[in-house]
């Protein structure tokens, strides 16, 4: 059904509803989460931390391995 201005109660013609006719925002009812959340892992894993150390210290050796062969 269309809206009736004429028959709407506290309509203004051709504004709408007048200022303080319509309620206060109420506040959400949905603050709360509908699943539970993944825990989050924090810091990084003994797998990850000795492959990076593996990699660095072969790095290292290939450098120092370098180093000495353009002294000779």
């Amino acid at each position: 059904m269309p809206l009736q201005p004429r028959r709407t109660p506290h309509l203004t013609p051709g504004r709408g509803v007048s200022p303080g006719e319509t309620p206060p925002a109420e506040a959400s009812a949905t603050s709360a989460i509908s699943y539970p959340e993944p825990e989050l892992r924090v810091g990084w894993g003994p797998v990850p931390l000795v492959l990076i150390m593996l990699v660095v210290a072969l790095m290292v050796v290939g450098l120092i391995a370098m180093a000495v062969a353009l002294m000779a």
